[in-house]
This record gives structure tokens, sequence and C-alpha cells, in this order.
């Protein structure tokens, strides 16, 4: 199939992009030693087993310098791949070990974007509340300046989505976008508390699956389902990609974009998430047009911002067909 199609990534944690040879570099470990420390089995036990690969990654991104650059290389790898708008994501408050003020790694991560890339900060499940509120009173500051929305992330099946729910109570308040890590490590409940926040977009989603009724609410309330293929293989929720519930969650008419994740813990790209959906469902230029259209009407911008990169798109699709 034809990759240069315009792409979008709305699911993207930058310290799970970290490029494999700026990893070795910066950890001053042989690419050898890196790639065991950050890249995923194929299959992990859990969630847990996934999420440890984020430690190397971390201890490196504690200066203002790191962070920017390692923003700048994957705004670059995106560019790469035509991503066209992405919106990546992280939690600044794994970045202070260096002496920097929560304030300064917001800072430094936005210095590192590019024009067509937003940042949305991750509140975490193992928080304290005093913590996740900073990292509200951070998106707060910086929306508009290059923060777009916020996230909760973490340990889902440990910390319940319904135990957050007055910290949503405070978000929706402060007119702050959200999305949500749910119906990934845990199921259906997680997914029902997220909408019951108001979740417009939901991180993973697919444990849905499980429940029709579930499926026809967020299809009716119009969710966008940021969906992570490779991912999930890894983290246990499916065997393999033909079994993968992206193909069923799209012909019942959910909203549903294409996702990495983590670039590298899961040693995949969006030009190799689309080959594998590829050879699983037969999708063509059509179906990843559509989607990619799905994935900017759920953006953290601006109508004016999603018609110019919905033209885009639209142009590329008449142009493939002719």
């Amino acid at each position: 199939m034809n990759l240069e199609i315009p792409k979008v990534e709305l699911h993207l944690h930058l310290d799970g992009s970290v490029r494999i040879n700026t990893l070795s570099e910066l950890s001053n470990k042989s690419i050898e030693e890196t790639q065991i420390e950050a890249y995923a089995p194929r299959t992990c036990d859990s969630l847990i087993e996934y999420l440890k690969r984020f430690t190397l990654p971390i201890s490196v991104m504690q200066t203002k310098e790191n962070l920017t650059r390692i923003t700048k290389e994957l705004c670059e790898d995106l560019k790469r791949e035509n991503v066209i708008y992405a919106e990546i994501r992280f939690a600044p408050l794994e970045h202070l070990d260096g002496g920097l003020t929560s304030d300064e790694v917001v800072e430094a991560v936005i210095d590192g974007l590019s024009s067509d890339v937003k940042l949305i900060l991750c509140m975490m499940r193992h928080y304290s509340i005093d913590d996740n509120t900073e990292v509200i009173r951070l998106a707060k500051k910086y929306l508009g300046k290059g923060v777009v929305g916020i996230d909760l992330a973490g340990s889902e099946a440990e910390y319940k989505t319904s135990y957050f729910v007055d910290f949503y109570k405070l978000i929706n308040k402060l007119g702050i976008p959200f999305t949500i890590h749910a119906g990934e490590a845990d199921g259906v409940d997680s997914i029902r508390s997220s909408i019951d926040f108001g979740a417009k977009r939901i991180g993973h989603g697919v444990r849905c699956i499980d429940s029709p009724s579930l499926m026809n609410e967020i299809k009716n309330k119009n969710i966008l389902l940021e969906v992570c293929p490779t991912s999930n293989i890894q983290t246990g929720i499916v065997k393999n990609m033909k079994k993968h519930p992206i193909d069923n969650l799209y012909k019942s008419g959910i909203k549903t974009c294409i996702n990495t994740d983590n670039r590298t813990v899961s040693v995949t790209n969006l030009n190799n998430e689309y080959k594998e959906l590829s050879r699983a469902f037969n999708y063509k230029i059509d179906d990843y047009c559509k989607m990619n259209k799905m994935a900017i009407e759920g953006a953290f911008i601006s109508r004016e911002e999603k018609d110019k990169y919905i033209k885009i798109i639209d142009d590329y699709q008449k142009q493939f067909m002719k």
C-alpha cells in the first residue's frame, strides 16, 4: 500500500518513543543493552511488565536539553512518516529528579515541538492528590501555549478510573480538554466511568467489545477511540492482529483512529501499524483516510485547524483516486 498517506497520531507517549540511538548515547549503554531495557517483549505478562520499559528513558529525561532534544527528534520522526498532525503526551512530574521545576519541564518539551505537534499532560493513577492537582495546574497554565489537553495514565487495574471523579470535576470546571486511558488493562467499568466524566476521547477503549450496549453508547455519543494495535498485543489484550477488535469497532461505526502508543517500547511506527492492519483486515487507502479524518475531528484543536488538515487528507485522497 502507499504509505505516503497523510497521517494523524493522537496517542503517543514521549518517554516511550525516544530514539534508541539517543537513549543509548544519553544512558552510556551499548545499543544491545539499551534494546534489552527499552524494548518490550512481543507478549508481556501484564501492562505492569510493559510499563517497566519506561524506567531507562525517564532516567535520561531529567534536563532541559535532553527533554527538548528528545521532543524535537520525535517530531522529526513523525514528519518523515508524513504525519500532518500529532498530539504527544507525557507526565511532567516524572522529570523532576534533575532539579527542574514542573514548569521548566513543560516549557522544555514545548520548546521541542514543531508547529503541527501539540502536547497532552498526563496525570498518573498512582500519584497523590497534590501531584495530580499540580498536573491540572500545569495543563491550565499552558493550555493554548503548546498544551492542548490532559490525560490519566498508569496502572488501570490497580487504580480504578472511578477513583478520579473529583479530578475530572475540576478539569471540566477549568475547561481543559481531556482523554483517559481506559478499557486497556481494566474493562467495561473503566470505560463507563470515563464516559460519565464526559470523555469525548478514550485511550485504547478496546475492551468495550465485551459490551454491545457500551459500544452502542460510544457510537451514539461520537466518542473517539485512540486504538494502539501492536501495543494491545504486547500487553495481552489480544493474541494477534487478526484477533484485534479494531475491525469490529470500525465497521460498527465507532470512531477509531490508529496510533503507536510507544514507538520505541513497542518497536513500531505508524507505517508498520498500517501495514499490519492491511494484512489482517485488507484495509485500503480510503479506510485510512476515513480514520485519519476521525482523528482530526477528535483532536484538541480549533475548527479552523481541523478543516486545514481535513483538506490535506481530502486532496490526497482525490489525487490518489485519479
